[in-house]
């Protein structure tokens, strides 16, 4: 009788013990080594892997000051910005303008006789280089090309002919010095002119500030190229 109530008493006790096991198991989701709602190893956030550093962009600076470089992060996507056939055109013969002008401008350090006029197209020089970057820049990022097939470079404003290049570069001192002013002055004002132009009808807005900064820099140095002679 007594070995009876034990086994009783052993089934009752399985039994309640199961029972607490079955309830401890659907408080804690089915898994009693499941990591509690809330915890940090649950919240942890995940960082997402660095991509490769981006480039350098080259920023045309205001009128009086040199170009900077910007790390690419920090300039805005321009490459879905509204531009036109103008806007094309106008870098498309910009880049072979600017390219004359420093070709110009290369000539005045071992043949110009006056040092401020030395200064002046280093000062050209440091400026337009980087521009024609910005610009084949800008025709890249919309997958433009730098040429238009026919179009004759020699025909734009302020363009000097070949000829004209040569006897610049077989003068020297004074003489270099007043061809030089002539020169590169008709070859500003043909830039301000074509970046007046862009403006009345371009539509892309970092093109407009571009040929603003072209047309206020070019008129400064046309000034100070005449008082060089004066």
């Amino acid at each position: 009788m007594t070995n009876r109530r034990v086994r009783i008493l052993a089934v009752v006790t399985s039994a309640f013990v199961l029972a607490v096991v079955v309830v401890v198991l659907s408080l804690t989701g089915g898994s009693p080594t499941a990591a509690p709602t809330g915890s940090a190893a649950a919240t942890a956030p995940t960082s997402a892997p660095a991509g490769p550093p981006r480039p350098a962009v080259i920023v045309p600076g205001r009128p009086g000051e040199t170009a900077a470089v910007r790390p690419a992060e920090e300039m805005r996507d321009v490459t879905k910005a509204r531009h036109n056939s103008m806007d094309v055109s106008f870098v498309r013969m910009m880049i072979p303008h600017h390219t004359q002008a420093l070709e110009i401008a290369e000539l005045a350090p071992d043949r110009a006789g006056n040092p401020a006029l030395r200064a002046l197209a280093e000062r050209i020089r440091a400026s337009q280089g980087p521009e024609i970057g910005l610009m084949r820049g800008w025709l890249q990022a919309r997958g433009l090309s730098t040429e238009v097939a026919g179009h004759d470079h020699a025909g734009m404003r302020g363009m000097q002919t070949p000829e004209a290049i040569r006897q610049l570069a077989a003068a020297r001192g004074a003489e270099f010095d007043r061809l030089f002013v002539r020169m590169m002055t008709e070859h500003h004002q043909g830039a301000v002119q074509m970046a007046t132009d862009l403006l009345k009808v371009g539509a892309d807005l970092t093109l407009s500030e571009f040929a603003n900064s072209v047309a206020t820099e070019q008129t400064v140095e046309i000034d100070r190229m005449r008082d060089l002679l004066a």
